[in-house]
């Protein structure tokens, strides 16, 4: 297998495990609430405590990458995240879980900026989308296998050592990162042949910097095609983390089921999601581009159409069948898992030359704040409705509100012009 490949398998194999963390606190959530004695609210506190500092960390995370590289962040991202993890099975109460999750987002914000980053220096052009889809179906996927399995360890020994099973595996990846990822010029298995073609067919060159770093961001903010980029993908992030956090809580309080039959029922909207991703977001933009069908509109027809497939959440909210439910909901995230992959290849595809680190920060930025937001609204309208069907309302109409944004306010898939050396700030018009 050419080297490309394993890099890309190994950033999705971060994502697997990272999202195994993630996903943890939603399945021992009743656990938790018996443990501690946790009203609603106070679960969807700790299901969005993640998101808190992932989120704020976004922007100054993908401007760090753009200064110090991939792979010196995202070593020291690897190594706090097992940290956080190892905490949060040592938690004791209310206070030192919500700690334990800050600190894991914190630790996590590098992430999926780096992925992007890592994936515009790797990969050619004509790969990107599935290398993209690579490690956007790992998150995907990790439902598919991290929530039975964290579920197995939940029921028969503990949400404890669920935890510790997860912190377990986060420390074999920081290893593993520290041993096999460098970017391709310090890498010693890259053939000359091999980086010859990535970098001919359209990588990222690791020597680009933008004429003027310290004002990318505002040169950015004044860009009304990130304004669009940032607050379409910000409605995906919403209605992703809403089924991210809630979709087993769903299940056993609505649908009545066990933590283990949720678990189980849950693994399926996912595996559909990881198909799509990788069939339609991944191979199918890759082949129609390679025969020469336009890019720019191949990627945001399928980042329209895959949104518009997220839409068939409001279906969720006509049935008390688990099957009707879960087959909606199969739906929406099929849609939601073909759009990521073009979302996660936007920043190193629109961004000015040494910005894509920085446009992947401010994207995900949005992306997490409304995954923030998510559990907590989510947590309020249950407490206040006592039924999942207004929740799924808002997270549909949210979604159509990010298509807007995506179709009237980003523009073309193209990259923006760089910033002059003397740029001030101050925003222009931009019709991209």
């Amino acid at each position: 297998m050419q080297l490309r490949w394993r890099i890309g398998g190994l950033l999705g194999v971060g994502v697997l495990i990272n999202y195994f963390d993630r996903i943890s606190l939603s399945v021992a959530a009743p656990q938790l609430q018996q443990d501690f004695g946790l009203s609603s609210i106070d679960m969807g506190l700790l299901l969005s405590a993640f998101f808190w500092s992932y989120a704020l960390l976004q922007i100054p995370a993908g401007v760090a990458l753009d200064r110090f590289g991939v792979t010196r962040l995202g070593r020291w991202s690897g190594f706090l995240w097992a940290v956080a993890s190892a905490l949060a099975a040592g938690a004791g109460g209310f206070m030192s879980m919500l700690v334990a999750r800050v600190l894991l987002g914190a630790a996590e914000a590098p992430s999926f900026p780096a992925n992007a980053k890592a994936t515009g220096y790797w990969f050619p052009r004509n790969e990107r989308a599935m290398a993209t889809a690579l490690f956007d179906a790992a998150a995907k996927f990790s439902n598919v296998v991290g929530v039975p399995l964290v579920a197995l360890a939940v029921v028969h020994l503990g949400w404890r050592c669920g935890f510790g099973l997860v912190a377990f595996l986060s420390v074999l990846y920081f290893v593993m990162f520290w041993r096999v990822y460098r970017d391709p010029s310090r890498h010693p298995g890259l053939t000359p042949r091999e980086r010859e073609y990535i970098l001919a067919n359209g990588a990222t060159p690791e020597e680009e910097r933008s004429a003027v770093p310290s004002g990318m961001l505002l040169y950015l903010l004044g860009r009304r095609k990130i304004w669009g980029l940032s607050l379409g993908f910000g409605a995906y992030g919403y209605c992703f983390y809403f089924f991210l956090t809630w979709l087993p809580g769903y299940l056993v309080q609505t649908m009545h089921m066990s933590i283990i039959r949720s678990a189980s029922m849950a693994a399926i909207p996912w595996a559909c999601a990881t198909l799509s991703d990788l069939l339609v977001g991944g191979w199918l933009i890759d082949h129609l581009i390679a025969r020469g069908c336009n890019e720019s509109r191949v990627r945001k027809a399928v980042l329209l159409l895959g949104m518009l497939g997220g839409v068939a959440v409001f279906g969720a909210t006509t049935t008390t069948n688990p099957t009707v439910a879960l087959t909606w909901i199969s739906i929406a995230l099929s849609g939601l898992a073909a759009a990521a992959p073009v979302g996660w290849s936007l920043p190193s595809l629109v961004a000015p030359k040494g910005g894509a680190g920085t446009v992947g920060g401010v994207m995900n930025f949005a992306n997490n704040l409304m995954g923030a937001l998510a559990p907590i609204i989510t947590g309020v309208v249950i407490d206040r409705t006592h039924s999942f069907a207004a929740a799924f309302l808002v997270a549909g109409f949210v979604l159509l509100g990010g298509m807007a944004s995506f179709a009237f306010l980003m523009g073309r898939i193209e990259p923006l012009p760089e910033p002059e050396a003397n740029f001030s700030g101050r925003p222009e018009n931009d019709a991209r």
